[in-house]
């Protein structure tokens, strides 16, 4: 396996979802290989700070400007 075909699998790697033998393989690669193994710890380290990340809520005063905002669009193209 190269690098670049093990770059490609770490997302469905991460979420346990490769075949048992893609998943050998790739670990396989993984053991061999300090660059990846290190692109895979910064991948995780990047998911995990990107989940921890909050979400700002919407005002409630844009929820409607916008449903009115589209609402009117709609019926235009109509």
């Amino acid at each position: 396996m190269s690098c670049q075909e093990a770059i490609a699998l770490l997302a469905d790697y991460l979420e346990g979802v490769l075949s048992p033998d893609i998943l050998g393989q790739l670990e396989e690669h993984l053991s061999g290989c300090p660059p990846c193994r290190a692109y895979l710890a910064t991948y995780r380290k990047t998911r995990a700070l990107a989940a921890d990340t909050s979400r700002i809520a919407m005002p409630e005063e844009m929820k409607t400007r916008l449903r009115e905002f589209l609402l009117s669009r709609l019926r235009e193209e109509r």
